[in-house]
């Protein structure tokens, strides 16, 4: 019934399967992708007619996670998968980013990825068999993909030591998290974060993950040779007459436009020279032209400049970073706040301190967990002098605020520490050119500014490449918008004085050398650590106080034995703490307690009545308690917290035959000395053994007397 393909492998310890032919039969490519007991299934469809008026590829990449993939019910009141999650995001991108240079130049068909998690055994993370089942179902679809690609993840243990796809639980000790993809010749994709760690060491990673996917991509390739459709009848139009004509009307204009090192008068002269181009057109070569060969002109002349010059579109150098200017405390009611200028980008980022319970909560396939920290990326249209719709955050939005996150979180003060909830939000204000490592720029010094104790500042730099077809090349520190678009590598590399904490990198061609890499890293390393000198002018470490408006956060530990008790019977003595004191308590599972409060009086007094209830009385203290009750036979006293205690009538006083209602009354203030315990756990106490003037000690000697 079926005509069923399959192919397996062992890598890194697991079966890794790919399989057609059973499921999405009507897709023009569908692979079922099995590692371990995670299972993918992607299908990919392309119409066979172009987009009309498309300048350029409408690829969509769709992934998805199902929560009966784990044996879960989702959340929320509708009890079904709804919008995309922050994971689900971040994986379209991620299988996005290698693909798309991959489909044959000229290509404008409408194509569809959608990966579906079908399986999810709670080890191996879904993302890299996605990509796989991506690469193998394109592979075959017949569609002009020069693939295939593979896909690994790499870790960095404490012994220096490369994991190749390390297991979830492995990957929170590793000191790396990296995800690569490539083709046989070449990385096409990295995204990483990790512990400080040397270029060296990454440049290792990146080499160590390349030589490991080769086998996968070897796989595909055997499959597709059995399976694969005949190929799509495409052929890329051929316009080099027409770019000839291109250029010889415009070439001299467009080398004057990329002379201006304004951005927005080089716009504008980039503008009028297509317009003069276009005047000596026909209406039908102008549309051809404003799909491709004015990008293709504008390439070769800034690429060719850049190269035989070494001089940049601004006037720089190859190496040189723009001018910076960085401020904190700009704002006056923010916990922490700073403005990142570099060049014509700029970042206005804002932090702000919370407790637990402003804890982002987060229902996964893993399961639901609570992230402290969060970073949000803005980007309104004015920022690059436009006027667009303001809707919520993208999938770039998404994409750079994750990238500043992973280049943050292996500086941040651990729990136990600092135990506040940081969210960080960065305005882009102005963009010309990473806007996501102004963005880490910023929220390191933003974060300063509200007295988080960073283990070091970060700073980030966005790096260009140039690759001639004679193999010349230029790489550029801290690019432009306009060399990120006609360069070919988006090289993000983001760390403190000590090492690396995040990798992004995108490449548009094959052919990037290791030792274009090396002299990638060794030129970033040189500009960032530029870039913490120049924001070390502003603010080098944590300011020693709050804002007056952040809360204050205490915490406290407390044997976990005694958690029921500082909560009481649905919650009714937590709650009378907070209602006594005036500060927020929030208890885990551990006995961790942390106290909230602008005003430090407000956590004193929660800590002694926690204290009160689970601190136990010390043999032999004198304490100062309160007359509760008056019995026949003795009184009982509140003389520890909430604790109280019996004072026998016989040891009120060394009268014989007192009465106790003689002796004291209720309300009555009396300092009483701990004799004990009895066998049952109770306390003795005394009041004749101490002054009641004074609160001291009598000796035997003086109360015989």
């Amino acid at each position: 019934m079926f005509d069923i393909t399959t192919k397996s492998i062992e890598w890194a310890g697991e079966t890794l399967t790919l399989e057609t032919g059973k499921i999405a039969r009507q897709a023009d490519g569908a692979v079922v992708a099995t590692l371990g007991e995670t299972s993918v299934l992607a299908a990919v469809v392309f119409e066979k007619k172009p987009k009309v008026g498309f300048d350029f590829f409408p690829l969509t990449v769709h992934y998805q996670e199902k929560y009966y993939a784990a044996g879960k019910i989702p959340g929320g009141f509708f009890k079904r998968e709804a919008r995309p999650t922050e994971k689900e995001t971040l994986t379209s991108r991620l299988i996005d980013r290698p693909i798309r240079p991959l489909f044959v130049p000229g290509f404008k068909h409408e194509t569809q990825v959608i990966c579906t998690v079908l399986s999810h055994d709670l080890e191996n993370d879904p993302d890299i068999v996605a990509m796989i089942a991506a690469s193998a179902a394109l592979t075959i679809s017949g569609c002009p993909f020069r693939g295939p690609i593979g896909c690994v993840r790499v870790g960095f243990n404490a012994n220096g030591e490369y994991l190749l796809n390390p297991k979830q639980d492995e990957v929170k000790e590793s000191r790396l998290n990296m995800v690569l993809a490539g083709t046989k010749a070449a990385v096409m994709m990295v995204e990483s974060e990790a512990a400080e760690l040397s270029e060296d060491e990454m440049l290792g990673a990146v080499t160590f993950g390349h030589n490991a996917m080769q086998p996968v991509i070897d796989m595909i390739i055997e499959m597709a040779e059995e399976c694969a459709k005949e190929p799509f009848d495409f052929q890329p139009p051929d316009n080099s007459e027409l770019y000839t004509k291109v250029k010889s009307l415009g070439e001299t204009a467009m080398r004057e436009a990329f002379a201006i090192t304004d951005k927005q008068e080089r716009q504008a002269a980039i503008a009028a020279a297509r317009e003069t181009i276009k005047g000596g057109l026909t209406e039908e070569e102008a549309e051809i032209a404003a799909k491709s060969l004015f990008k293709e002109l504008e390439a070769e002349v800034v690429r060719g400049d850049i190269v035989k010059t070494g001089k940049r579109i601004d006037g720089r150098d190859l190496v040189t970073v723009r001018p910076i200017v960085s401020e904190v405390g700009v704002l006056n009611r923010t916990h922490g706040s700073a403005l990142f200028t570099r060049g014509e980008t700029q970042a206005l980022v804002v932090t702000t301190l919370g407790t637990g319970d402003d804890e982002q909560m987060i229902d996964a396939l893993e399961g639901m967990y609570r992230s402290p920290f969060m970073l949000h990326y803005n980007f309104p249209p004015y920022s690059v002098g436009e006027a667009g719709r303001v809707m919520g955050p993208g999938r770039r939005e998404i994409g750079h605020g994750k990238l500043a996150w992973r280049a943050l979180q292996a500086v941040l003060p651990a729990p136990t520490d600092f135990p506040y909830t940081i969210r960080i939000v960065s305005e882009i204000t102005e963009s010309n050119g990473s806007s996501s490592m102004a963005s880490v720029c910023g929220a390191s010094l933003s974060m300063m500014d509200a007295g988080v104790p960073l283990k070091a500042p970060v700073a980030g730099v966005a790096m260009g490449l140039i690759l001639q077809d004679d193999g010349q090349y230029a790489v550029l520190t801290d690019i432009l918008g306009d060399e990120d678009h006609l360069g070919d590598m988006d090289f993000k590399v983001a760390g403190t004085s000590a090492g690396v904490t995040s990798l992004q990198m995108d490449i548009k061609v094959a052919g990037i050398t290791e030792e274009i890499m090396r002299t990638a890293l060794a030129q970033a390393k040189d500009g960032r650590a530029h870039i913490l000198g120049e924001m070390a002018k502003a603010l080098s470490a944590g300011r020693q106080e709050f804002s007056a408006h952040a809360p204050r956060i205490e915490t406290m530990q407390i044997n976990p034995d005694k958690i029921r008790e500082v909560i009481g019977s649905g919650g009714k003595v937590i709650r009378s703490i907070v209602e006594e004191s005036g500060a927020k308590v929030d208890i885990n599972d551990e006995g961790i307690i942390k106290l909230a409060s602008p005003d430090a009086a407000c956590i004193e007094k929660a800590r002694e009545l926690i204290n009160s209830i689970v601190a136990e009385p010390e043999e032999g203290r004198i304490y100062r308690g309160k007359v509760v009750k008056i019995m026949d036979f003795g009184a009982f006293v509140n003389f520890f917290g909430k604790r109280d205690g019996l004072v026998h009538v016989s040891q009120m006083s060394y009268e014989r035959g007192s009465n106790p209602k003689e002796l004291v009354k209720e309300g009555q203030e009396v300092w009483v000395k701990l004799m004990g315990f009895d066998d049952r756990g109770k306390v003795r106490l005394s009041m004749k053994v101490v002054d009641q003037e004074t609160g001291k000690e009598i000796k035997k000697e003086e109360a015989a007397g």
